[in-house]
């Protein structure tokens, strides 16, 4: 196994860094807030939770907005730290994401939109407050739909960098496996829940375990490796 430069381990540290950005913004964005604000079938309940802690809500959004543009410095991060792997590999990969960024910040649209109803329903005389509470949980539904279709890159990205992991010669292939099979959970949960299969429920929640297993792996070995740049400073 290659010997990795200062300069790789600098880099590998960075990249994890960053992915604990993403992973905490992330989750917070897309599982807490939703989980915390948004009673299901419930409009009016919906509304009356995001008004009494809308601190919380635009905390969200702001949350995601940092998440998307986190996500393009790791992708880059990882694509130097891979490049000498396999170029071509290290490039689809950050296309995967890059293709992923308008989807994160469109998607923002819909967060912002319900937001801007319920906050100033005088606006619309047209409609009564029912009207403006299920018309604003329309926009948080598109804005929940738009995490799933958005999955398939967050599934497809850990293929190419799964595989950069395996055919390098200064990471553990076991890890690699580990990142393709997350990969592989994530697109198998999308098309689940899109096609509303019988077994989605469970398969949700399998792809759950192997999502943290591979990508929290992944972060733990970026830190580590990173970690001994210090001690190959003094060699």
């Amino acid at each position: 196994m290659k010997t990795a430069t200062v300069a790789d381990r600098s880099t590998a540290r960075a990249a994890g860094l960053l992915y604990i950005l993403v992973g905490i913004t992330g989750a917070f964005g897309i599982a807490v807030v939703p989980k915390l604000l948004i009673v299901p079938g419930d409009p009016a309940a919906t509304a009356d939770r995001i008004l009494g802690s809308e601190w919380m809500f635009r905390l969200g959004i702001a949350g995601e907005l940092v998440n998307a543009v986190a996500f393009i410095f790791l992708v880059l991060t990882l694509q130097r730290l891979f490049k000498s792997t396999d170029e071509w590999l290290a490039s689809l990969m950050v296309i995967i994401v890059l293709v992923s960024i308008p989807i994160s910040f469109t998607n923002e649209l819909n967060a912002l939109a319900a937001l801007g109803l319920l906050s100033a329903p005088d606006g619309l005389s047209a409609f009564d407050k029912h009207q403006v509470e299920t018309l604003a949980s329309v926009f948080l539904r598109l804005h929940s739909i738009g995490f799933v279709v958005n999955s398939i890159f967050w599934g497809l990205w850990l293929l190419p960098l799964g595989r950069l992991v395996v055919r390098s010669d200064f990471a553990p292939r076991a890890l690699g496996n580990l990142v393709i099979l997350a990969g592989v959970a994530y697109v198998i949960t999308v098309f689940a829940s899109v096609l509303v299969l019988p077994f989605g429920d469970i398969a949700s929640s399998a792809a759950i375990v192997f999502e943290g297993v591979g990508e929290v792996s992944m972060i733990v070995w970026l830190l580590i490796f990173g970690a001994k740049r210090s001690a190959a400073s003094r060699d």
